[in-house]
């Protein structure tokens, strides 16, 4: 897992082919707005969560955020017990995200 900066996270997920974004909030905080392209998988579900992710493919680089940065620093660590070597956690959330967001 790394954890990344607004700037870093943003850099390198636009230059990345095998990108795949990951929101672990709650379907309410989701629905307030999320990054565009995002998959929503909440990490509150438990086992639910970790029986979803392993459905994932674990040869993509995972870009990864929450609210704040910390379930998303949570998530990585448990992809990462699950075998997934690249995981990329967004510092600060999706709170202090400055790009795009997508509101339904």
């Amino acid at each position: 897992m790394s954890d990344l900066s607004q700037n870093a996270w943003k850099e390198q997920l636009n230059t990345d082919n095998n990108a795949f974004i990951l929101d672990v909030r709650t379907l309410k905080e989701v629905n307030e707005g999320y990054i565009p392209n995002a998959t929503h998988i909440d990490i509150f579900k438990g086992q639910g969560f970790v029986d979803q992710v392993e459905k994932l493919d674990k040869s993509k680089n995972y870009y990864v955020y929450c609210r704040s940065g910390g379930r998303s620093a949570q998530a990585c660590a448990v992809m990462n017990q699950l075998g997934f070597e690249n995981t990329y956690n967004l510092m600060g959330g999706i709170t202090e995200w400055n790009g795009p967001i997508t509101h339904e």
